[in-house]
């Protein structure tokens, strides 16, 4: 451990000094004060000499020369580096004075540029200001861009605490505004339908449950459209309530059970680890095919109200989310393209894209935290 260095004031150096004219052995006085020889020495010879126990009283002629001509040659220096931008104008010597002060005093250049401290101090905060400014926007751009054009305000600030940065979100915007950034999510809105009755037996057993505890204990699922050489296609994907995460999915140009079959062969481990399946009422999930599947591994069927998108609602919001960041405006060349680029999307939505109903984490994030 480091000893701390101490400090004495020039009353106890006079007293040390007294005690060793009075006839007190050197060794005892540094062995009881426990003081280093060197310094103990060097109070007698300062006291001897000029009685003062300061520094500059103690030097020798050539000491203060050696010191007046180093002074000397650093201002010459000093003059040399900045002399040249001296008529410039206040922003340059600011630049100057700012590169120049590990080697300079700021109020030295100041003297040598005619400009006062008070004027460069406030344009110096004024550039680092700035420059900050510009480094958050970069940071802001990027993380924008890193999202595939998605992240509004919000994430882009819960990204940023990530970093330790803590920005409005009134500032985000602004910045966004400034670069021309503008995310492709939009608020998704549903018209209020009635309920009607139940047709089918099977009931809906969710009941609007969407906060699940435990992994694959509920599995939302639907269907959306997408343009694939000007024909339309259909995405199907099964999503799990307990971390929002997509754990199935398929497209083809077939919106049937067969659709709806190759989703649940890339749920990857056992089927049987679900409990309950829930979707709407469409015919692609009403049928021999599906309900073989979902009796052979033992899961529970539940079913949305007639007209009653409200009812599957998790599912209803990550489609509009789907359509907005992956689908829209977009024809896909092919459906091998698709399935390529359903696939990459997906691994994203899961591993990266972070999700406002999972406090900002992504759906492997939280998985992982809250098991």
């Amino acid at each position: 451990m480091k000893k701390e260095r101490r400090t004495f004031s020039k009353e106890f150096k006079e007293q040390i000094v007294s005690l060793h004219a009075s006839g007190k052995p050197r060794h005892e006085i540094i062995k009881e004060y426990d003081l280093t020889p060197s310094a103990f020495d060097k109070w007698v010879r300062q006291h001897k000499t000029s009685g003062s126990f300061k520094e500059k009283d103690n030097r020798t002629p050539e000491q203060e020369e050696l010191i007046h001509l180093r002074k000397e040659n650093q201002q010459l220096r000093m003059e040399n580096d900045i002399l040249k931008p001296s008529r410039a104008d206040h922003g340059t010597k600011v630049d100057v004075i700012r590169q120049n002060r590990h080697k300079y005093s700021v109020s030295a250049m100041c003297d040598v540029l005619q400009l006062s401290r008070s004027t460069y101090y406030y344009e110096a905060k004024v550039r680092e200001n700035q420059q900050a400014e510009q480094e958050l926007t970069r940071q802001v751009v990027q993380i924008f861009k890193a999202s595939r054009s998605i992240y509004g305000q919000r994430k882009i600030k819960k990204e940023l605490e990530k970093q330790g940065k803590q920005v409005s979100r009134r500032r985000i915007g602004r910045m966004m505004k400034e670069q021309g950034l503008v995310s492709k999510y939009t608020i998704a809105q549903f018209k209020p339908h009635k309920i009607g009755c139940n047709e089918s037996p099977t009931g809906n057993t969710l009941n609007r449950q969407f906060q699940q505890e435990k992994e694959l204990k509920v599995v939302v699922s639907d269907l959306t459209y997408v343009r694939v050489q000007q024909k339309w296609h259909y995405i199907c994907i099964f999503i799990d309530l307990y971390n929002r995460e997509i754990i199935g999915y398929s497209s083809g140009p077939n919106k049937d059970a067969q659709l709806v079959h190759r989703a649940f062969a890339t749920v990857k481990g056992d089927l049987s680890q679900l409990e309950l399946f829930h979707t709407d009422r469409g015919n692609e999930f009403k049928n021999r095919l599906i309900d073989e599947t979902l009796e052979a591994f033992q899961i529970n069927r539940s079913l949305s109200h007639k007209g009653t998108p409200y009812d599957n609602a998790v599912a209803e919001a990550t489609f509009k989310t789907i359509k907005t960041e992956f689908i829209s405006g977009r024809d896909f060349p092919n459906q091998h393209v698709l399935d390529l680029e359903l696939f990459d999307y997906v691994n994203w939505f899961n591993n990266v894209r972070i999700h406002g109903s999972l406090d900002y984490l992504t759906p492997t994030e939280y998985k992982l935290r809250h098991l």
